[in-house]
Parts: structure tokens; sequence; C-alpha cells
């Protein structure tokens, strides 16, 4: 356990380095390539409720994904990426403002080859064979809420019953994915071509608990745009900070092919594997010891 020096044990430092030994070979057996973007960043994604920590006249980023698109647009083929991200004021159980993610792309694929990669590499680094169990968002609200969100949305209280009703009730084992988020959740997903009411987009909850985030890549850059201005105006509405839009990204983003893309959170995925509930158990030096 953590220390009150913030040092965690030696064996959950052992068992993190072995996590990301396998998460790298499970990617370079498959072809794909290890990226690096930068960390520091003039201009994060505007989304909902990230707040990008500022770093002078930039910002620490919450995710690697616009220049990880912008490699894409440029003719990148599989790639994957390990490293620190940032996002102020989460502080938990399960949350740090420094966290380490993975997020890798797939060009030319749909989302369901996501579907088998999170199952496959969570097999490959607990060491035995995962069976996920899929829920759409509608399913789960109107078994655990009482309405379907689709057919009467409600951003505050969707995000409300999300965290107190929804995510409570998922499985505690296993590897669950919710999917078929309301398009008005799509964030930088690209709208289900079968149901325009749901957008491609699924979480996948492992122990109950959170670990990635996976869309069909929206590569409609005049789309892109609506949508983080409709976000900076929500944003500014609410007393929030705003972000500059990445105009180099939405120019980069009409060469990007149709994609698959996902997020996923080491330091959960490290907690998991060392049967741990707290990010300070694994991580060292947290903010929230």
């Amino acid at each position: 356990m953590a220390s009150d020096s913030g040092v965690v044990a030696w064996e959950a430092l052992v068992r993190r380095a072995e996590v990301l030994r396998r998460v790298r070979r499970f990617f370079d057996e498959r072809g794909f390539t290890e990226v690096e973007t930068p960390v520091r960043i003039p201009a994060p994604a505007n989304e909902a409720f990230l707040e990008p920590p500022p770093s002078g006249d930039h910002w620490l980023r919450t995710s690697p994904e616009l220049h990880m698109k912008r490699l894409l647009a440029h003719g990148a083929g599989k790639i994957y990426q390990l490293g620190p991200c940032f996002r102020a004021r989460e502080i938990g159980r399960r949350h740090n403002p420094e966290f380490t993610l993975l997020e890798w792309y797939r060009p030319g694929e749909e989302i369901g080859a996501l579907y088998a990669d999170v199952a496959d590499l969570v097999s490959a680094v607990l060491g035995q064979t995962v069976v996920p169990q899929r829920l759409t968002v509608a399913e789960a609200y109107r078994k655990w809420a009482g309405w379907d969100p689709l057919e009467a949305w409600d951003e505050d209280r969707f995000d409300e019953d999300m965290a107190l009703k929804i995510e409570p009730a998922l499985p505690r084992e296993g590897l669950t994915y919710l999917t078929d988020y309301p398009v008005q959740a799509a964030a930088l997903a690209r709208v289900n071509p079968e149901d325009p009411r749901v957008a491609e987009r699924f979480e996948a909850y492992l122990a109950g608990m959170e670990i990635a985030n996976g869309y069909g890549e929206l590569i409609d850059a005049a789309e892109q745009r609506r949508r983080f201005e409709e976000t900076i105006a929500m944003r500014r509405a609410r007393g929030l900070p705003t972000y500059p839009v990445d105009e180099a990204f939405l120019a980069d983003l009409p060469g990007m092919p149709p994609t698959a893309g996902i997020a996923l959170g080491i330091d959960r995925l490290v907690m998991v594997a060392c049967g741990e509930r707290e990010i300070a158990r694994v991580r060292p030096f947290c903010a929230c010891k």
C-alpha cells in the first residue's frame, strides 16, 4: 500500500512494469508502431468536463488524441502510444491529476476491431481469457434509471444517472462493454449510419471500473468544428474555462482515413492486475495518497 511518503509497495511497481511490457508486446506483435507526440500542447480539445492544466501559454494534454490523428492524416498506419496525461482537479480513489494513458488507432477499420482488441489485451495482461458482455446505453438506462436517453435526452440527468445508477449497477466481475451512446454524447465519435440517434462509441468496464473509451472516429472537419463550438458555448454558459480551437488538427482532419480508435487507462488496468481498488497503491507519489 502507499506510505505517507507516497511510495507504493515494490511488488506493485514490479507488477506495473510487467503490465507495460505485456502491453507493448501485444501491440508490437500485431504490427502497430509505437509513437510519441507532444505532452505540452497549444490547443487542447474542448471537451465538456475535462480540464487541461495550464503550462505557460500552453496546456498539458488530457490525451494524445489530436496529434495522433494528425499522424494518421499524414499516412501513419496502425499506431499506439503509452504516456503521461493530465486532468486538473481529478483526484480520488481511482483518479490522479497525472495518469498513464494507452491510446491506439486502426486506420481503415471499424469499431468492432476494438471490441476484440480490448478483450485480447486484457486477457494477455491478466494471463487469463476474458469474455466480454455487451449492454447498450439505452438498455442500461431503461433497466436501472427508468428512462431512455435516446427518446428524451437530458444531459444533466444522463450524467448524474451514469454516476449514481448505471455504473454502480454494472457487473463487478469480468469485462463489460457499454455501447451505442446517444449522439449528444458523441464527443469525437461519428454518428452510427444505421441509427442516427447513437454514436459509434463504447466504454469498457473491467471489474466494475471504467477502463477504456472507444470510437469510430469522426473525420468530418466541419462537423468536428461545430461540436467544438457547441462545447465552447456550453462551457462558457456554465462559467467554465474555454480553450483555443486546434486549427492545425481541423486542417489535417480531412486527410484522415476512416479509423477506429480507443484510449485505455493503464493505472486502472494495473489496479485490476494487482487486485487493488485505489490508484495510490499502484502509482507512486500520487496527489491522492
